[in-house]
């Protein structure tokens, strides 16, 4: 791995720690202080609004400066952010405006971050660089929960606001570090709308990003059912919530940094699809079990699915999409993802409050398998998406 992409690898875990650290503490301030519902679901609209609604517009800035440079200013700017947030918890919409600006930031932050790994992948192939990335993300979306229930539960929200500002100060520096540069193309138009115009027409990428979003809609509906699942059905309590966490986190670590780099480029589309179809027979499978532990055995299986598929559909992005649109598309994506995640909140407080929890844990899971198995039996028989050759070399 070179330099660069451990420095890049390193800023991407230390922001998914600092944001997961800032944000649990944060939603507890709120939901305390508030004792509204609707105020805690307009804290994650501010978040992840701005990645959906400003995806074309973040695209466009990433396709049309340096990526480096746009980077660290990103950061600082964050930092800034979670500065201010730390001396205003108490307004809700102050908290609402900064974090939305927090979220604005992250849609131009997020594609300049995966638009300049293969310049700083050097030679190192693709699927290890972006293998590389994503378990170290997971790290930070492991650690970062953990220690911001910490901080939450001694009611230390703004430490943790400050811990995240001086996460963002940390990326910042590890971007001045990085020597690669990602620069616009000279005379290229950047059109915002570009990015998604090139993903719905490309078929492979169409069917896969398609299938792995409507997943996703169905998938997170786990995100309402877990608590409920492991406290009221197998009697677990919140410790066994975190175990359960921590299994698929691992899980998602594991499938990151192991397999992603055995597979054929010409198979990453059907291996990520049939991802997605063994990500949700392990939540099914978790869904049905009669204990924790076995529950525990089908959310790790599936987090190494998980952790498989987001890397390979990071790499067919990189592979497929034109060095001059990558900004964008990888803005379009997240824009879809998130989403997709905010519709399946929605959702799953409806499916799990009228059949309950191990239900829409079984939806959750069977919903992806269905998805999966649909764009794998598209995708390969029909003679544009001939990808039949998908293998995993030894």
């Amino acid at each position: 791995m070179t330099r660069d992409l451990r420095l890049l690898a390193g800023a991407a875990g230390l922001s998914a720690l600092g944001d997961f650290l800032a944000l649990i503490p944060l939603i507890l301030h709120v939901q305390q202080q508030t004792g509204s519902t609707f105020a805690v679901s307009a804290v994650f609209l501010a978040l992840w609004g701005p990645v959906v609604l400003g995806a074309g517009l973040a695209g466009a800035i990433v396709d049309r400066f340096e990526n480096r440079a746009l980077l660290v200013g990103v950061s600082l700017a964050q930092g800034a952010f979670a500065v201010a947030l730390a001396f205003s918890v108490d307004s809700l919409w102050a908290v609402l405006a900064l974090v939305a600006l927090l979220g604005f930031a992250a849609a131009v932050g997020q594609p300049a971050e995966f638009a300049l790994v293969p310049a700083a992948a050097g030679e190192t192939d693709l699927a290890r660089a972006n293998g590389r990335m994503e378990s170290v993300r997971a790290l930070g979306f492991s650690a970062g929960p953990l220690l911001g229930g910490v901080l939450g539960a001694a009611g230390q929200l703004r430490l943790a606001l400050v811990i995240d500002a001086v996460s963002f100060l940390a990326v910042a520096g590890a971007g001045l570090a990085v020597r690669a540069r990602r620069r616009p193309i000279r005379g290229e138009r950047t059109r915002a709308r570009d990015g998604i115009v090139f993903l719905v027409r490309d078929r492979t990428l169409a069917v896969t990003l398609a299938g792995a979003i409507a997943a996703l809609t169905v998938f997170t509906i786990s995100a309402t059912a877990e608590p409920f699942f492991v406290t009221d059905v197998l009697g677990a309590g919140s410790f066994g919530y975190g175990l359960l966490i921590t299994a698929w986190t691992v899980g998602m670590l594991l499938g990151a940094a192991g397999l992603p780099h055995r597979v054929a480029p010409t198979g990453a589309a059907v291996v990520a699809l049939a991802a997605i179809v063994v990500q949700g027979v392990g939540l099914a499978g978790a869904a049905v079990a009669p204990a924790l532990w076995t529950a525990l055995i089908g959310f790790a299986f599936g987090g190494v699915a998980h952790g498989l598929k987001n890397v390979l559909l990071r790499t067919l992005i990189h592979e497929r999409v034109p060095e001059a649109l990558r900004g964008r598309a990888f803005a379009a994506y997240n824009g879809a993802r998130n989403g997709a995640e905010l519709g399946a909140l929605a959702l799953g407080g409806l499916i799990v409050g009228a059949f309950g929890a191990r239900t829409g844990l079984l939806v959750s899971g069977l919903g992806p398998v269905a998805i999966g198995l649909a764009c794998l039996l598209y995708l390969t028989t029909t003679p544009e998406g001939s990808i039949t050759h998908a293998r995993v070399q030894g």
